[in-house]
């Protein structure tokens, strides 16, 4: 299942705002399960539509706002220039965050082509927060999050919140959140009842899993795919050809 159907879409977000998104489907027919693929500070880039890309491939139709629509509507940036990131990251609001999560839920829930009761999410850095935050706000089946920061202590009080399990993705080696954060997660989680998979991957380093950085980890990346196929399969969808790892 390697061919897929990719669009630009706008969605009308309830601020009044517009906010183009990248959606990547299967190309064969019938319904799909649907994921929300949130950006890291840099865009929704070439890496983050390879990702949204790599769902398609598995059966599962991904849409990628533009979380910066905002400040700057089509805001790319390399990484080697975080600097330029920052005034649009100052700019974001939870309130806005959730705006956005929900009108690409929504844009997920009402399109004929995807299963309404199966609609996941997923983010890296900065997206890895608001893929939590969407897990408090909407009714999602699953979520996860690669090295979401500032997730502790700021969202800590939202965790009796979440409406699905959530698979959290660390860095040992990540300098950018500490051990003690990451802790604190897993103990309010635990601390609430919560399903929740934490996963430390004691080798790695923040953004292991994007292949346009220098921080790259090609095995850890794989294994951390593979996690996240398994996860999906286990809440989201049905078993099916399992993509081979890269």
């Amino acid at each position: 299942m390697d061919q897929i159907v990719t669009e630009n879409v706008a969605l009308k977000v309830a601020d009044g705002s517009t906010m183009n998104a990248y959606v990547a489907r299967p190309s064969h027919g019938g319904k799909h399960p649907g994921i929300i693929v949130f950006q890291e500070a840099f865009g929704v880039n070439a890496h983050i539509r390879d990702v949204a890309g790599r769902f398609a491939k598995i059966g599962v139709t991904a849409i990628a706002p533009e979380l910066f629509h905002r400040t700057a509507a089509g805001f790319e940036a390399p990484y080697t220039d975080f600097p330029s990131t920052i005034p649009h990251m100052q700019a974001m609001s939870y309130e806005g965050n959730i705006e956005d999560a929900r009108a690409a839920y929504e844009f997920l829930r009402n399109d004929p082509a995807v299963q309404p009761d199966r609609i996941a999410s997923i983010g890296f850095c900065m997206g890895g927060r608001v893929s939590f935050l969407a897990c408090t706000t909407l009714p999602l089946q699953a979520a996860i999050s690669f090295y979401g920061g500032s997730i502790a202590p700021a969202l800590l009080p939202r965790v009796p919140q979440l409406n699905a399990p959530i698979l959290f993705c660390w860095g040992g080696k990540d300098k950018h959140i500490s051990k003690e954060q990451t802790q604190a997660i897993a103990d309010e989680c635990n601390r609430n009842g919560k399903p929740f998979v934490n996963v430390d991957f004691s080798d790695a380093d923040h953004g292991f899993f994007c292949d346009a950085r220098a921080t790259y980890h090609p095995k850890v990346a794989a294994l951390a795919w593979n996690l996240v196929e398994s996860f999906l399969y286990l809440h989201v969808k049905e078993p099916q050809r399992r993509s081979r790892v890269r």
